[in-house]
């Protein structure tokens, strides 16, 4: 019996095997798309994505005594990038969850985050499906980015460039949040946010203010 079970053990890693071989096989024959210059594949812009969000935290590679968030984010982006019933991406799927579990970041592979972002703590982030952001986003500890349900700003945040978010912050809505925006911790916000201004209090007030994150949005992308 116990031969029966290490035989079964054995040919299920066999076609596991066999299955992470053919899938890097189909990588490389359909995925690896040269652009008009003929340069770059579609695995090297994963790297690149990558590496200017490690550029963020003044860093090259995340290993794995890299701090949690930033192993999330590492294996959330290649989650993202994988299709989703490939083997790559359900495994990159799997460890996200798990990473997720441990982390309390909870950011879904279709919310389109831009490039460059920035956590930088473990500790409860919710973002919604439907979200899309610019560039150089840094999000704190406790920020929901969420959906309304109804009315006349039912959907989700569309937000820019340069955007810091303080811990605690709440942003929901269908809303537009400009370039160069800073929400302060605990801000409740549903309305549209111009470029270069700060955004405190619940409800929110807006400030203008020209570089509104200048000193605390670093290593921009």
């Amino acid at each position: 019996m116990c031969h029966l079970f290490l035989f079964a053990i054995a040919c299920f890693l066999v076609v596991i095997s066999l299955a992470f071989w053919y899938n890097n096989l189909c990588m490389r024959g359909s995925m690896q798309k040269s652009d008009s210059n003929g340069e770059y594949s579609m695995n090297s812009e994963l790297k690149a994505i990558i590496a200017d969000d490690l550029l963020r935290y003044g860093k090259k590679r995340a290993g794995m005594n890299a701090p949690l968030y930033l192993r999330y984010q590492v294996v959330y982006r290649k989650a993202a990038f994988f299709p989703k019933k490939s083997i790559r991406g359900m495994w990159y799927r799997i460890r996200l969850r798990r990473l997720s579990e441990r982390s309390g970041i909870q950011i879904p592979t279709s919310a389109k985050l831009g490039r460059g972002l920035f956590i930088g703590h473990n500790g409860r982030i919710i973002i919604n499906p439907e979200v899309v952001t610019g560039n150089n986003l840094n999000i704190a500890t406790g920020v929901t980015i969420g959906k309304t349900n109804r009315g006349s700003k039912a959907g989700t945040p569309t937000i820019g460039n340069d955007v810091w978010i303080g811990a605690g912050a709440v942003i929901v809505g269908k809303i537009n949040i400009g370039d160069d925006v800073m929400i302060a911790p605990n801000a409740y916000v549903n309305i549209d946010i111009p470029s270069h201004s700060i955004v405190v209090g619940n409800p929110a007030v807006v400030h203008s203010r020209e570089n509104a994150t200048q000193g605390y949005i670093n290593n921009r992308v």
